[in-house]
């Protein structure tokens, strides 16, 4: 008899995920089945969200590039950022932890902090109302990081399971003259150890970053977790996924002189999730 083929498991897959991020371990295969559409790679989000030990405190924007955008209807993704992820971007050099053994990035992006709560039956917005509910800009870096260390390779169904491939965020100061400038003028430049390694401006994205607001507000109020005000949307990668490793620094230089520095450590900074 011929066996059947495994069917994928959203709980299977969001409780190995949430015991490979807790113990800051590593996670060399997916566990199981890639999922095989967005409402399922995103029922594994959930459950991994409804498991993990914090508040949600905002959301990452990523990219769906072609051919997946088509064939999903989408070209943006999310996942959470928890509150005890979020660091301040000072003067200083932030230490920012990686899943070491996994997959780490940093991403130079645009943060949109939100005004006030969203309508919780609200699951379709225009641009304009998006616009309307950010209440300010700030620089900020992504951590991109997961102990899955292929979950950029399988597409972007595999990276929504493990929340987006999102480990942190650092925020940065306000950048007062942008919320109403048009994409082209929200630059910034990324460097890794000292090099240079790309620069670009938020018209790569479709839309720029408000799309990314407007589609964070529609995908999360339709799973029952519409935006509250002061929560922070980092709002996708100016300059490209660049991928790091322990030990490394980098430092994304934002339009207006604003700057802030990293520095990459193994372990993660969430080590208390497995005590």
């Amino acid at each position: 008899m011929t066996k059947a083929p495994e069917e994928f498991s959203p709980k299977a897959t969001a409780e190995a995920f949430i015991e490979a991020r807790a113990s800051s371990g590593t996670l060399p295969t997916y566990p199981g089945p890639f999922p095989p559409d967005l409402n399922d790679a995103y029922a594994a989000q959930d459950a991994a969200i409804n498991q993990w030990p914090d508040e949600i405190a905002g959301w990452k924007v990523g990219r769906i590039p072609e051919p997946f955008a088509g064939q999903l209807g989408a070209d943006r993704l999310i996942g959470p950022i928890f509150s005890q992820l979020i660091k301040p971007g000072t003067d200083d050099v932030v230490q920012a932890g990686i899943y070491g053994a996994g997959f780490a990035a940093v991403e130079g992006e645009f943060i949109l902090e939100i005004a006030e709560d969203a309508p919780a039956d609200k699951t379709e917005w225009s641009l304009s109302e998006a616009r309307d509910i950010a209440a300010r800009v700030c620089a900020g870096i992504e951590i991109a990081s997961s102990p899955f260390p292929a979950i950029n390779d399988h597409g972007p169904l595999v990276t929504i399971t493990d929340f987006g491939n999102n480990y942190g965020l650092i925020k940065g100061p306000e950048i007062r003259t942008l919320l109403d400038m048009p994409p082209d003028y929200w630059e910034c430049e990324t460097y890794v150890d000292g090099e240079k390694i790309g620069a670009a401006n938020a018209a790569g994205m479709p839309g720029g970053p408000i799309e990314s607001l407007r589609y964070a507000l529609s995908n999360a109020a339709a799973r029952g977790r519409p935006l509250k005000k002061g929560m922070l949307i980092s709002t996708g990668a100016v300059t490209g996924v660049h991928q790091v490793h322990a030990g490394q620094h980098a430092e994304i230089r934002f339009v207006t002189g604003v700057s802030i520095r990293c520095a990459f450590e193994d372990n993660g900074i969430h080590q208390h999730a497995a005590e």
